[in-house]
């Protein structure tokens, strides 16, 4: 019964919290709409259609977006264009850092940029991390090599697909609030039908109501995140030295570093990003993922972010397997109660029996009542997201599963106390080939070698392994490629 309450308690206050994101997301559906019906065809870049008049958009701040690469996947292409393809009128730069040349990633980009030769972009060698990790020495890498004029710079993971305006909307609020530290936002994952990818799903899920309060907030993703460029020219609050003495995690270490010192993170209604999963994300691929994303809590910068990560840890591992007992129990009662019936017991022998199935029945129309607003949360997402990029093939809610996102929950919630318990103890994960060795939360020891490299990645599918030159033929893409580029060209930097 204490389960049962548990349970149901959280299970009220996740809806709870889901529907007041549907409300957010949902106020700027209907914003847009209000707006295009007022005659700004073009509500999915700006709230106002005078900000597109030639006076307002030459005044937009410079902005350097660094894509921080790591092998080649199906859906990279279609990713990186739509983050090139931008349609933000002010100067523009892109900087995709790799590890090297040997990285599939590193053709495919040039190949990409061969058909998009008015957009500033280039790609950057960073070479090996030695005192961090490789993603945070390639951001650095891009940071030291944006131009001098840049005021924002916007990291982005290669899975993430950009609408036409989400640089826009970003710079915006950064340029109408100065004491913005951060912005950020998060993925719509699209299952693509494989139970781990459903998994992933449901990961997410619960995350993004951290992310859509139109404001302030204390979460952070580090696939999209926006910051001053200044901020790392002068290494404010240690940004750059935190990251690079050992930082395992960059929107972890981020987020510590802005509650030390008050700074304020926010994340706009409209910062939600299509993120397409591998159709052959397998299930031992969704557990590797799952331990990286435990591992980030064995990272920290100072004592305090220590103790909010063990009581996220604590807090995340009871809520859990709290979540999961219930369905044990449930599942018990129900055994048994089939059992007195197939003997041929009447309902009156067993008070205990109908007792147990009153409370599985409870359970079931919890579960239901969570699934419905797992469901609405998403058909609103999807609306959103559909009506921020008009010109891209529109998404559905029909792929969608749901007896095998009620899986996933039970599956996820059982996995994640033991992904969480090895990490604490072990204390050394294996991200994309390279195995990090943390101690006192900083990573202090990096192994490279040929038998940690898996062949490909966890959520994207991405090559890791592939040969130089072995990416597909551009010619697939070209004429798309084109067409984009000729309607959404960002400005190049005067130099």
């Amino acid at each position: 019964m204490f389960y049962l309450l548990s349970t149901g308690s959280w299970m009220g206050f996740s809806c709870l919290c889901k529907l007041l994101v549907s409300f957010c997301r949902g106020r700027e559906i209907r914003r847009m709409k209000d707006s295009m019906r007022c005659g700004n065809s073009f509500a999915f870049l700006t709230k106002d259609i005078n900000d597109l008049e030639h006076s307002n958009q030459v005044n937009l701040p410079p902005v350097s977006v660094v894509m921080p690469l790591k092998g080649f996947g199906e859906h990279n292409l279609h990713n990186w264009r739509s983050q090139i393809t931008s349609l933000y009128g002010g100067p523009l730069e892109f900087l995709f850092v790799v590890e090297s040349t040997a990285d599939p990633a590193y053709h495919a980009v040039k190949r990409l940029l061969a058909d998009f030769k008015d957009v500033d972009a280039k790609v950057i060698v960073a070479g090996l991390s030695t005192t961090c990790s490789q993603k945070i020495h390639n951001q650095l890498v891009g940071v030291e090599k944006m131009h001098k004029d840049t005021k924002y710079v916007l990291f982005l993971d290669d899975d993430v697909r950009l609408h036409p305006g989400s640089i826009g909307a970003l710079t915006t609020e950064m340029e109408k609030n100065p004491e913005i530290f951060i912005q950020t936002g998060y993925p719509l994952d699209l299952p693509s039908g494989t139970l781990g990818s459903y998994c992933i799903y449901e990961y997410h899920m619960p995350c993004s109501m951290g992310f859509a309060t139109g404001g302030k907030t204390f979460f952070l993703w580090g696939g999209c995140m926006m910051m001053h460029a200044d901020d790392f020219r002068t290494d404010r609050h240690g940004v750059v030295s935190a990251l690079r003495d050992g930082g395992y995690s960059d929107d972890m270490t981020l987020a510590a570093i802005a509650e030390e010192h008050k700074r304020l993170i926010t994340s706009p209604p409209v910062a939600v990003f299509p993120h397409p999963l591998a159709s052959d994300l397998t299930f031992p691929r969704y557990w590797n993922y799952l331990r990286k994303q435990t591992f980030v809590l064995e990272s920290y910068t100072t004592k305090v972010n220590w103790i909010m990560n063990r009581a996220l840890f604590t807090t995340h591992c009871y809520l859990s397997w709290g979540f999961v007992t219930p369905y044990v129990m449930a599942g018990i009662h129900v055994a048994a109660a089939l059992r007195f019936y197939f003997k041929g017991y009447s309902p009156d022998d067993t008070v205990l029996k109908c007792n147990g199935l009153l409370l599985a029945g409870c359970l079931a129309i919890c579960t239901l009542i969570e699934l419905l607003s797992m469901w609405n949360l998403t058909r609103i997402e999807v609306h959103l997201c559909n009506m921020l990029s008009p010109e891209a093939p529109q998404l559905s809610l029909a792929s969608y599963n749901w007896c095998l996102v009620f899986i996933a929950m039970l599956v996820d919630n059982f996995l994640y106390p033991l992904s969480a318990m090895r990490s604490h103890f072990s204390q050394s994960i294996n991200w994309s080939g390279i195995r990090y060795h943390l101690k006192d939360g900083k990573i202090y020891k990096i192994d490279r070698h040929k038998h940690l490299v898996p062949k490909i990645t966890d959520l994207a599918g991405k090559d890791l392994l592939g040969k130089n030159g072995s990416t597909p033929k551009v010619a697939i893409i070209s004429s798309l490629s084109r067409t984009l580029a000729q309607w959404r060209q960002p400005k190049k930097y005067d130099v």
